[in-house]
């Protein structure tokens, strides 16, 4: 992504790099570093310079997995320590890590930006929160020279909540032309797929109970849907589902497309 920020009398251009990531990687910080690189060799091609010098690159990380990031920030901690006289050689870029799991929000209700609506779309826990938050989002988003954001944040919305539907509701989602000029459409749409989704899930539930029975057949459908959230599941989660009772089962089975985490959804030290 580019930006272009007015300090003072000039205007600075930003170049954002934006990796999105649902597991920890230990080389991360490598990955960063050889993306600069390739962003930075395409722009002397193609002479984006100022004053003859590369512009702000901005590696981000947007990290959304269940458990706190613990791989480096910094290219220069992935490599072994050296000789005295070669550490200056050592590698050195550094990547700015969002945790969007572990984030401080602001307790108030109202949304003051974009990306704290985005932000908070990661966190919602229905249809209706994400109406309300695309409305937000829509209404800072009104200036005319917004528009080419407005279309960003379009697929950027898109994105965040097809992870929190199942794949047969692309289609639904993918004839809304607009989120941000359709809301009428968009709130019937949202509320249809995710009642559609926990019926479905209630089926499956019923059906596999016919089978193998009731609580076996919701184990296997709430494994299934969480595998294709969270996979792989980790150890803590797969025994949490082989001990739960009919009524965690049946309360989890209501949540599991809304949970932004496992632990927000299995709550692994309760009792």
């Amino acid at each position: 992504m580019v930006w272009r920020l007015q300090v003072g009398p000039r205007w600075v251009w930003i170049y954002l790099l934006l990796e999105f990531q649902s597991q920890d990687d230990p080389w991360m910080a490598v990955r960063m570093m050889v993306y600069v690189g390739l962003l930075a060799q395409h722009l002397i091609k193609e002479r984006q310079l100022e004053d003859g010098r590369l512009p702000a690159l901005i590696p981000l990380v947007l990290y959304n997995g269940a458990h706190p990031w613990k791989a480096p920030t910094d290219a220069g901690h992935c490599f072994a320590p050296s000789l005295p006289g070669l550490a200056r050689f050592r590698p050195r870029l550094m990547y700015h890590l969002i945790d969007e799991a572990r984030l401080q929000l602001s307790t108030s209700s109202d949304v003051r930006n974009v990306v704290e609506a985005l932000f908070r779309l990661e966190r919602s826990t229905g249809p209706s929160d994400i109406i309300g938050l695309i409305k937000a989002a829509g209404s800072l988003l009104q200036a005319p020279e917004q528009k080419a954001l407005r279309r960003t944040l379009d697929l950027w919305f898109r994105r965040l909540i097809r992870r929190k539907m199942p794949e047969t509701a692309e289609p639904d989602l993918a004839a809304i032309p607009n989120l941000f000029e359709r809301t009428p459409m968009l709130e019937d749409t949202l509320e249809r797929i995710f009642k559609q989704a926990h019926k479905d899930g209630l089926q499956a539930g019923r059906q596999e109970g016919r089978e193998e029975g009731r609580e076996e057949g919701i184990t296997l459908m709430l494994r299934r849907v969480l595998e294709q959230r969270f996979a792989p599941l980790p150890p803590w989660a797969e025994q949490r589902l082989s001990e739960a009772t009919r009524q965690q089962l049946d309360q989890w089975s209501q949540h599991m497309l809304s949970a932004t985490t496992l632990e927000a959804l299995l709550n692994p030290t309760e009792g």
